[in-house]
Parts: structure tokens; sequence; C-alpha cells
């Protein structure tokens, strides 16, 4: 097995073409480079260096097919220790980061990415849309390690969240539904509409968000159209299938054809949450969650 001294001792060797001034160099003595170079060659089983009194040190065809070889081997172990140490302080490495669409329509995924990315830029960030409960999921599994979550009154055991982002809810419509024509809606007039609901799969979620809206209009909505995410909702909305409530940065996505309206007496806001796994041990992790928590007006979740 090659060792990191001998490479070290036979480029010096090979570079200066004098085995004196190659020790100099290392600050070793001759003798010792001397030893260092036979256990190579004898590793190798072949001769790299011509040494002749009478002439000057000079690389063999082996020991220059070697060489390049040996100079490039130097470099990725050099490399791969700058890496290791970068890692341990958080420096470098790969984090998988989860986002619902929100997290992209408020700005907060990329605020988050952005500020993170001016101190870190050794460490590989991997995104991936995903909604709340399989966040969840994937956090305590080990397949993400942060997450950009719609808040839930129970987590996982081990998992952690914190409010980064709070909003309002507005009715996305049609341009050529009725209620585009007004500036603003009532509760009430929404009472014969058919709602297009994301996140249909749990118990918490929008669903709860059109229960209340329900209350506050005095009529039980009709859930026509059950989706996945607000893009989903947004773009069923534009193409006249129905109303959705939808977080007011979901303005920040160009959809045609959409229009959003203030609904005057519904003042429920949502919020978005950073989680995270209480017990984390990778360094580069836990420098992202630092940073994302002191950057937002953070509570606890």
């Amino acid at each position: 097995m090659l060792d990191v001294r001998q490479l070290q001792c036979f480029l010096a060797v090979a570079e200066e073409l004098h085995f004196a001034k190659a020790a100099d160099r290392l600050g070793v003595a001759q003798s010792g480079l001397s030893t260092q170079i036979q256990r190579l060659e004898q590793d190798l089983g072949v001769t790299l260096l011509n040494r002749n009194k009478r002439k000057p040190v000079s690389l063999t065809d082996a020991g220059h097919l070697f060489h390049a070889e040996a100079v490039a081997a130097l470099r990725h172990i050099e490399r791969a220790d700058q890496v290791g140490r970068l890692a341990a302080r958080g420096l470098a490495g790969v984090i998988r980061v989860g986002y619902v669409a929100s997290g992209v329509s408020s700005g907060v995924l990329s605020r988050m990415l952005g500020e993170f990315r001016k101190s870190h830029e050794m460490v590989r960030i991997e995104v991936v849309p995903m909604e709340t409960p399989r966040q969840f999921e994937a956090l305590s599994d080990g397949q993400i390690d942060v997450g950009i979550v719609r808040p839930r009154r129970l987590c996982p055991a081990g998992v952690l969240t914190k409010v980064v982002h709070t909003e309002r809810l507005l009715a996305a419509m049609s341009a050529s539904h009725p209620l585009a024509q007004r500036g603003t809606v009532a509760a009430r007039a929404l009472a014969d509409q058919s709602f297009i609901v994301p996140q249909f799969a749990e118990e918490e979620g929008f669903g709860s968000a059109l229960s209340a809206l329900g209350k506050a209009g005095g009529f039980t909505p009709h859930l026509e159209y059950r989706v996945q995410d607000f893009i989903s909702a947004v773009c069923l909305a534009s193409a006249g299938y129905g109303v959705a409530i939808v977080p007011e940065s979901m303005q920040n996505i160009s959809q045609p054809g959409v229009i959003y309206r203030e609904i005057t007496d519904f003042r429920l806001s949502v919020h978005l949450a950073l989680a995270h796994r209480r017990r984390e041990i990778s360094p580069a992790v836990r420098a992202l969650v630092k940073l994302a928590t002191e950057m937002f007006d953070v509570r606890a979740g």
C-alpha cells in the first residue's frame, strides 16, 4: 500500500533530481529520504530513479509514468484532508432540504439557502419538494436533514419545529369569476362556491382552515377538488374549477388567469416552520439550523 510520505519523498527527488536538495526541501536526513524511496520501489517492484555517482539523478521510464500519477494522487489526498477538516467544522458536506410549495413562494427557502451559501460554499444543497406529512417521515428516517413544513400540534419523536414565517390567507379564483370583479369578498359570499383543497389526506392542514372559513361565513364548505399542493390548487382555480383558499405568498408565483382577493371577515393566519432532528450529528446541518433560527424571528412551533 502506498504511503503519503513515500510519495512526498519521491516527488521531491523527481523535481530536484538531487537527493541532498530534496532532503533539505523536506527537512529530513538524506539517509531517511533514500530509505523511503527504496521502500517505495520495493513495494511497487520497479526502479523509479537512475542512481549513478558520476551522473545526475534521473527518472526511469517507469519513474516518468509514476510521477504523473503520484502528483495527482497527492493532490487528491490533500483535497480529501482539507474536505474532512472542513466537514468537521460544518463547512463541507451534503444537506438534503425538503420543502412545501409555500417555502418557495414565500421566499423563505431561497433566503435561508442564499444566506447559508455565503459562509458555506462547499456544502452541497439538495432540495426536495415534499408535503408536510412526508417530510416528517423523511426527517425521522434520515432521507432529508431539514424541512420547511406546515407546523403541526404533534411532531414525530425526535423532530423539532420552529415557526419562521406567518402570512394571511386569500381567495384564489379565475379572472372570469363573478367575485373577481369585487375588490374584496366577505366570507358569506363564498357560501355556494366549490372549493379546491390541498393536503386532504390529513386531519390538520388546510381542511381545517376551510372549516374556519365556513364558520366565519355561516356555511358548510363544499370540497369539490382535492389536490396535493397549492400550485395545483391555483392552477385549477385559474381554469374556473372553483375557489382555493391559499397563502398570500402564492401571488409571487405567476399563473395566468388567476385573481386573488382578500376575505374581509376572515383573518386566519398560517405558518411555515423549520423542521429538524433534535439530535443532529452533522456539523453542516447544525450550522444551517442555527443560521435559519437566527435569520428569522422564530418562536416554538
